[in-house]
């Protein structure tokens, strides 16, 4: 199998792509919802930077179900009273699991925040397979205050120290706020050593193509505004 760019640089033209490059599968630990998804029988799960790169393809984190966002999700759809009837946005997006998890517990609206063109065009393809509304943008949101937002999600967000010292010192300043943030994270290196406090652990199963381990022990933590 092999990886074919776009057709066309378009909306339509990505999801296209999403579509055949991918297959629509619930991931372990979700059953209620369905994803476009990389798997062993698509030509996704296989592709090498190399290959992508001579197709002009950022890596398509969008297309597997992270255990820190999976983590998120499945708490959310076993604790609805954490977004029900509340403002919701999901940051750093990728496939949208969160953020369609939120929309399906009776969030008042949800938003999916992303930075990749093809990750905002699996997502609008994902909340439509499970028949929920998103709002979808493309734009990279941190530092800026988020009126109107009462609960932020964010899974696997502390794998990079860079990514994470940044993103962890705006999330703190919405908590302080009054945000609930809520992050889902399976042991990366940089997540913070304090203001945390756990709400609930997963098993979560993973690929030893993704991790390197079959299980992931992941914490759903809410962040704290101080350290």
């Amino acid at each position: 199998m092999t990886i074919t760019a776009p057709t066309s640089d378009s909306d339509a033209g990505r999801q296209a792509f999403v579509r055949a490059n991918t297959e629509l599968a619930a991931p372990p630990l979700l059953p209620e919802i369905l994803l476009h998804l990389a798997t062993q029988v698509t030509p996704l799960w296989e592709a090498t930077e190399a290959s992508l790169a001579a197709c002009n393809l950022p890596p398509p984190y969008w297309a597997f179900a992270w255990p820190g966002g999976r983590a998120v999700a499945r708490h959310v759809l076993d604790d609805p009273g954490l977004v029900a009837g509340r403002r919701v946005l999901d940051f750093a997006s990728g496939s949208g699991m969160a953020a369609i998890a939120a929309a399906k517990t009776g969030a008042a609206r949800v938003a999916a925040v992303e930075i990749d063109d093809f990750a905002v065009a699996a997502i609008g393809l994902n909340a439509a397979a499970n028949g929920v509304t998103l709002d979808v943008l493309r734009d990279d949101i941190v530092g800026r205050p988020l009126p109107g937002i009462d609960v932020i999600l964010a899974g696997d967000v502390c794998y990079e120290r860079p990514m994470a010292e940044r993103v962890i010192a705006w999330l703190r300043d919405l908590a302080r706020g009054g945000t609930l943030v809520i992050l889902g994270d399976p042991g990366r290196a940089y997540l913070p050593k304090s203001g945390l406090e756990a709400l609930a652990r997963f098993a979560v199963p993973t690929s030893l193509d993704l991790e390197d381990r079959e299980v992931r022990d992941t914490t759903v933590w809410r962040l704290l505004g101080e350290d």
